[in-house]
């Protein structure tokens, strides 16, 4: 296509078929729209009418050419092509194994990348994760990937996480929750790396750093701090080698901008946020010259075809969705929870807090229709915020607790509590011995772990108390699927999920793409409908 000539129409190019072929009629434009496997010519005819074209068929004046739009197409090559996939896409981690095998195992087959959520997960339960994803894609030579999340004060657990994935050769891994670097994540950005006779550096291990804040940003997007490295070598976990070579590469290559989203979120939206981080990209890849460019993907709020082209107009190199995945059949989450999350709307989500980082304040976005759980987890929080210790609590607060909350009593609940911690994260124990106030908080911790297991395991009588991660994508998406062939739960299987999200976005792409060349688009160009793809 050719540059425009005028303030308000481009410039005619030296194709000119009949102008009975052009369409005109909205109707057929809206098929053509559809047609983003084939090359369009916009034309217009002798009274000034622009319409849409076919390759080969004939014309007047042509004004502009629109060459096939395949979804493969929408992200970043190189993301596709460092990661082994077809598809720009990512099925992002939901803890506790929500994300689990069965759906990393079905993205891989599609030739898209999947998470394990092995985030609450104990290192030998995901150790049995790994070794069961790996026999079935492995010898597929099929990419996908596991969940490294940020555990405070529980350093160990870290480690042994990421041992697990270096010692059965997990090579792709997000890390999510980290507000800053610790030596376990480092270890993994950095073990592996080797230099090729042609100077080129090689990964061995691929880190994506999920994240909201561009401070955060700033941290993966560096090399890793040299005492950091030191202690690593110092520690037997890295050799010199790697520390050398991991001082001029960013720990990690590729940052999923996290906005809106269910679970830990900051409520960013994705407009405002992926900007900054993406002009952020560009200055510390000036500044640490950097040979290879980074990748920046968008995750949170993703979950129509409008959301995922919208992304992509902002640069992203690779989308990833979460909330919507937690409603397909391949999501480890009960029946019971999913038929909550497929009656959700675009405002039945509120901010709870979180069990990992409950004394902190830290919050998680979860579903409010059907629950009572962000209320109750409030209450607890403003309980552990206004009293020092149990003892002190109110002989009505406690008999709530006990009989709605537990539905046992708290010395039970702290029994339950001991043997968790005894077995995870000993050292929470002996914090508790000192601090009474600590004790309180562990013991309050103890509801919001199981609520999230209650919603997992489809427990009847909780689901009143269901703690069910999810951002207001998910009232999106249902509302787009309404009336369609994925409104039913047993056809939403996470591959259908992801290729009409991307073929939609193709599409609504292409639909403004004509638009912008001046063509009348009829009311229904920018309204994709879900229906049965193959990859």
């Amino acid at each position: 296509m050719t540059e425009s000539a005028t303030l308000n129409r481009p410039a005619p190019c030296a194709v000119s078929p009949s102008v009975s072929a052009i369409a005109f009629d909205p109707e057929v434009i809206q098929s053509r729209i559809q047609m983003i496997r084939t090359t369009l010519y916009v034309v217009v005819d002798a009274t000034g009418r622009i319409g849409v074209a076919l390759d080969g068929e004939a014309a007047g004046d042509v004004i502009g050419m629109l060459p096939p739009l395949f979804p493969e197409w929408l992200g970043d090559r190189a993301f596709t092509e460092a990661h082994n996939v077809r598809f720009p896409y990512v099925a992002g981690e939901m803890a506790n194994g929500i994300s689990s095998r069965a759906l990393v195992i079905a993205m891989g087959r599609a030739q898209m990348l999947g998470f394990l959520g092995s985030a609450g997960l104990t290192p030998p339960v995901i150790e049995e994760n790994v070794l069961a994803i790996k026999a079935a894609l492995d010898p597929l030579g099929a990419s996908w990937g596991a969940n490294l999340i940020h555990l405070p004060g529980q350093p160990a657990t870290e480690h042994a996480n990421v041992d697990v994935f270096l010692r059965h050769g997990v090579d792709r891994v997000s890390a999510s929750a980290f507000m800053s670097l610790t030596p376990a994540v480092v270890q993994y950005s950095a073990t592996g790396l080797t230099r090729r006779a042609d100077g080129q550096i090689i990964r061995r291990n691929h880190l994506f750093a999920k994240l909201s804040r561009s401070e955060v940003a700033a941290v993966f997007m560096s090399p890793p701090p040299l005492e950091v490295l030191r202690g690593l070598v110092s520690a037997g976990r890295i050799t010199a080698a790697e520390a050398d070579l991991a001082a001029g590469l960013p720990v990690a290559a590729d940052i999923t901008v996290e906005a809106d989203s269910g679970g830990h979120t900051d409520n960013r939206p994705l407009v405002s946020q992926f900007p900054t981080i993406l002009a952020l990209k560009r200055e510390l890849e000036t500044r640490f010259d950097y040979k290879q460019p980074l990748r920046v993907g968008a995750a949170g709020g993703l979950a129509t075809p409008a959301s995922v082209a919208a992304a992509f107009a902002l640069g992203a190199a690779y989308v990833v969705t979460g909330s919507v995945n937690q409603c397909s059949t391949d999501a480890a989450l009960s029946p019971a929870a999913k038929a909550l999350l497929a009656g959700a709307g675009f405002a039945d989500m509120a901010m709870a807090p979180s069990a990992d980082m409950f004394e902190l304040g830290a919050k998680v976005q979860v579903l409010k229709r059907g629950t009572m759980f962000a209320a109750r987890a409030t209450r607890l929080y403003e309980l552990y915020r206004n009293y020092p210790d149990l003892e002190s609590l109110p002989r009505s607060e406690r008999e709530v607790l006990e009989k709605t909350y537990f539905r046992r009593p708290i010395e039970e609940v702290w029994q339950d509590t001991q043997r968790f911690f005894a077995a995870r994260a000993p050292e929470q124990l002996d914090l508790a011995a000192r601090d009474p106030k600590h004790r309180m908080a562990l013991v309050f911790r103890w509801y919001l772990g199981r609520s999230s297991r209650w919603a997992i395991d489809g427990v009847a009588d909780r689901v009143m108390d269901y703690q069910i991660w999810c951002g207001p994508a998910m009232g999106a998406f249902n509302a787009w699927a309404r009336g369609s062939f994925l409104e039913p739960l047993a056809n939403r299987d996470v591959v259908q999920i992801a290729l009409n999200l991307l073929e939609g976005a193709a599409v609504l792409s292409r639909a403004q793409q004509l638009r912008a060349l001046g063509v009348q688009l009829p009311v229904a160009a920018f309204d994709f409908r879900p229906r049965p793809l193959q990859a």
